[in-house]
C-alpha cells in the first residue's frame, strides 16, 4: 500500500472520528434544553436517558454480525447516515414517546457506527510502525469540542434546537457521502467472528470491567455536566463545564500515545483512575466556577486514555477477531456510558446532584484494583 494511500485513509478515518464526536456532543450539550422543554425532573430525565442503553444493546448482536459479514466501511457509512437522520428526529420530537423512539434509534446507530469505525482504526494501525489509535480518539474529542463551541454560540444567540440539529444532520450526511470512497476495503476477518457462549474470557472480562467503569464517568459527564453547571454552579451558559471536560480529554488523547510509550499502560491506567477521583472531589467539595472547571479538566484528562488503551489491548485477543473483540468490549463501554446518566438522575432526585457525582469518584478508584489484576495475568 502506498504512503499517500494510507495517509489518505488515516485523514478520512480521523474525519469520521471527529464528526462522531461532533454529533454526539451536539446531542449531549443540548440535554438541558430538552429537559427544560419537556419540563422533566431529574428522575424523569434519567428514565428518558435509559432509551440510550436499550437502543445501544439492541445494536450489539447486529453490529458484531455486520462487521463480520461485510467490510466495515459499509455498516460505518450506513450507520452514520442513519445517525444523522435520528438526530434530526430528536429535534422534531414533540411527545415523550417520539423523543424516546428518536433517542433509541440515535443510540442504536451510534453503536453500529462505533464498532465499524474502531475496526477500521485497528486494521489501519497495522500499516503504521508508530501508535496512531490515541490520535483517532483525540479527533473524537476535538469533534466534541467543536460541537460544544457551536452549541454554546447558538445558546448565547438563542437559536432554536431544531435549526441546530438539522444543520448538524445535513453536515453529517454530506461527510458520509463524500468520504465513503476513502475508507479501507477488504478488512473483513475470516476467523474469530462468532461469539462463543461459555465461561467469560478473563482477558476480555477485565478489559470490559475497566471500560464499563470509565464509561459510567464519561457518559455521566457528557449528560450531566451542563446540568451541574446550571443547577449547582448557577451558570446561565451551562456548556462551560462540558467544554473544559472535553478540551482536556482531547489534549490527553493526543498525548496518550506518548504517555503510554514512556510510562506503560499499567501506570497510565492507575494515574487515570486517580485523576478522575480527585477531579470529581474538587468539583463536589468546592462548587464554585473556577474550582469546578479545574476539577472537570482533571476528570477529562483521566478518562481520555482508558478506552483507546482498552480497545488496543482487545485487538490482541487470542480468542476473537479484532472486530468481534471490540464489539464485546464496546458492549461494556456503551452499557456504562449509557447506564451512568440514568443512575445519576435517580440518585440526584433522591438526594441531590452533588451527592450523585460521588459515583464517578468511586468508579475512578475501582479502576485501580481491576487493572492491577489484569496486568498480573499477562
Amino acid at each position: 500500500m502506498s504512503m499517500i494511500s494510507k495517509v489518505k485513509h488515516r485523514f478520512f478515518l480521523s474525519l469520521f472520528f471527529f464528526m462522531s464526536g461532533f454529533s454526539f456532543s451536539t446531542w449531549a450539550s443540548r440535554i438541558p434544553t430538552i429537559k427544560e422543554h419537556f419540563d422533566f425532573n431529574e428522575a424523569e430525565l434519567g428514565s428518558i436517558l435509559l432509551a440510550m442503553p436499550l437502543g445501544s444493546l439492541l445494536g450489539l448482536p447486529i453490529s458484531g454480525w455486520l462487521v463480520s459479514k461485510y467490510n466495515s466501511r459499509v455498516p460505518l457509512s450506513i450507520g452514520y447516515g442513519l445517525n444523522a437522520l435520528s438526530l434530526a428526529g430528536i429535534a422534531y420530537a414533540n411527545t415523550t414517546i417520539t423523543l424516546l423512539i428518536a433517542i433509541s434509534i440515535f443510540a442504536f446507530t451510534t453503536r453500529i457506527f462505533n464498532i465499524s469505525v474502531n475496526t477500521q482504526a485497528l486494521t489501519l494501525q497495522k500499516q503504521f510502525d508508530k501508535k496512531i489509535i490515541g490520535s483517532f480518539h483525540g479527533f473524537w474529542s476535538l469533534g466534541g469540542i467543536a460541537g460544544i463551541i457551536l452549541s454554546t454560540l447558538l445558546l448565547m444567540n438563542r437559536v432554536a434546537l431544531n435549526y441546530h440539529f438539522i444543520v448538524v444532520a445535513l453536515i453529517m450526511l454530506g461527510v458520509t457521502l463524500y468520504s465513503y470512497r476513502y475508507l479501507l476495503k477488504g478488512d473483513r476477518s475470516s476467523t474469530g467472528n462468532k461469539i462463543i457462549i461459555s465461561k467469560p474470557d478473563p482477558y476480555i472480562l477485565h478489559l470490559g470491567l475497566v471500560v464499563f467503569l470509565c464509561a459510567i464517568c464519561e457518559g455521566g459527564m457528557f449528560d450531566w455536566s451542563g446540568i451541574y453547571f446550571q443547577e449547582v454552579i448557577k451558570i446561565d451558559v451551562f456548556t462551560y463545564g462540558y467544554l473544559i471536560f472535553m478540551t482536556f480529554m482531547a489534549i490527553s488523547r493526543f498525548l496518550s500515545d506518548i504517555i503510554v510509550a514512556k510510562f506503560g499502560m499499567h501506570v497510565t491506567y492507575i494515574a487515570s483512575g486517580l485523576c478522575i477521583s480527585l477531579g470529581i472531589l474538587i468539583a463536589i467539595i468546592f462548587p464554585y466556577f473556577w474550582m469546578a472547571m479545574a476539577g472537570f479538566s482533571l476528570v477529562g484528562f483521566g478518562t481520555a486514555s482508558i478506552i483507546p488503551m482498552s480497545y488496543a489491548l482487545a485487538g490482541a485477543s487470542k480468542k476473537y477477531s479484532p472486530g468481534m473483540a471490540i464489539s464485546i468490549i464496546a458492549t461494556y463501554s456503551i452499557t456504562g456510558m449509557l447506564l451512568g446518566p440514568p443512575i445519576i438522575g435517580y440518585i440526584a432526585h433522591a438526594f441531590n446532584l452533588k451527592i450523585s457525582f460521588v459515583i464517578f469518584a468511586l468508579c475512578g478508584l475501582a479502576l485501580i484494583p481491576i487493572t492491577n489484576s489484569f496486568f498480573k495475568r499477562l
